[in-house]
């Protein structure tokens, strides 16, 4: 008995240590994983705030490479992907995921600054599966995002 509650324990402890909220027997947790793409930390901390604040559990990356690691180690239910980032751009990342069997059917919604110059018609192009422009509501998002995470 004392080794099935060591175990028990440790299993308590990994879900913690991944960030998994902890269970009780019974109940359901709900909760959307989101992929959000941000070069700039306060662009990242308003997201994170929205999101956290509608129970949905946000992963977050910096740049397009860190996209691409990211969604292929834990695949997100949803990402939202800034155009203009370094290292690699929103475009090039959302290419490389939707090329990916495994990840081409997560939806990507792009988060822009030039939607308002075209830039909606390349994010379609590049694979996107919607646009926000920046600077958005929050009920803007949470919308566009519920479309997809219902």
């Amino acid at each position: 008995m004392h080794s099935k509650k060591a175990e028990e324990s440790a299993i308590s402890l990994e879900s913690v240590h991944q960030g998994e909220p902890f269970l009780q027997a019974g109940s359901v947790w709900r909760g959307r994983r989101i992929l959000s793409v941000e070069d700039q930390e306060d662009n990242r901390q308003i997201v994170r705030d929205l999101l956290t604040a509608t129970d949905y559990e946000v992963v977050e990356a910096r740049n397009g490479k860190e996209a691409i690691i990211a969604a292929s180690e834990e695949p997100p239910d949803l990402i939202l992907m800034d155009i203009q980032l370094p290292i690699m751009s929103g475009y090039d990342a959302t290419r490389c995921i939707k090329a990916n069997p495994a990840l081409r059917g997560i939806p990507i919604i792009a988060v822009t600054s030039y939607a308002l110059s075209g830039e909606d018609v390349q994010a379609r192009a590049a694979g996107c599966d919607d646009v926000v422009a920046k600077p958005y509501s929050p009920r803007h998002l949470l919308a566009k995002i519920r479309t997809f995470l219902p």
